[in-house]
């Protein structure tokens, strides 16, 4: 497993921003995200750092699973944000996007990955605070 990145360690979300400064507060509950894509980028960042808890935390009642196990061969490496529809006013938003991601280093040659997913996500703000509700994936 993966541990959080360090708080002056540059974000896996891509924003350039440093982990302390931008999804280590919304992991820890410090603060909520402002927006959509600021809620998709942090799961990012939860995805790339095993933080099971706060993809569940921040997956809408209505869609979410019970329990999640991650796939601990897979490392989560870099996020494009391809198109947002929905900003900070809105209650629902859409972000597509692509993760990229490679098998973890020590994985055997012949079960080595490495490729993209694409995925057209939903959200749904709440209370003042938005959820991931459901996307469609497309892993090449």
């Amino acid at each position: 497993m993966a541990p959080a990145p360090d708080d002056s360690a540059r974000c896996p979300c891509g924003t350039g921003e440093v982990y302390g400064a931008c999804c280590g507060p919304l992991h820890a509950g410090d603060r909520e995200a402002p927006t959509a894509e600021a809620l998709m980028r942090s799961r990012f960042s939860a995805f790339a750092a095993d933080d099971a808890a706060y993809l569940l935390r921040t997956w809408h009642a209505s869609t979410r699973p019970a329990e999640l196990e991650l796939d601990a061969s897979i490392l989560w490496q870099r996020l494009e944000i391809l198109d947002v529809q929905g900003g900070p006013f809105d209650d629902a938003a859409r972000v597509r996007f692509a993760a990229h991601y490679r098998s973890r280093p020590g994985t055997p040659a012949e079960e080595r990955v490495r490729g993209v997913q694409r995925e057209d996500s939903g959200f749904l703000r709440e209370g003042g605070r938005w959820f991931y509700v459901d996307g469609v994936a497309d892993r090449d």
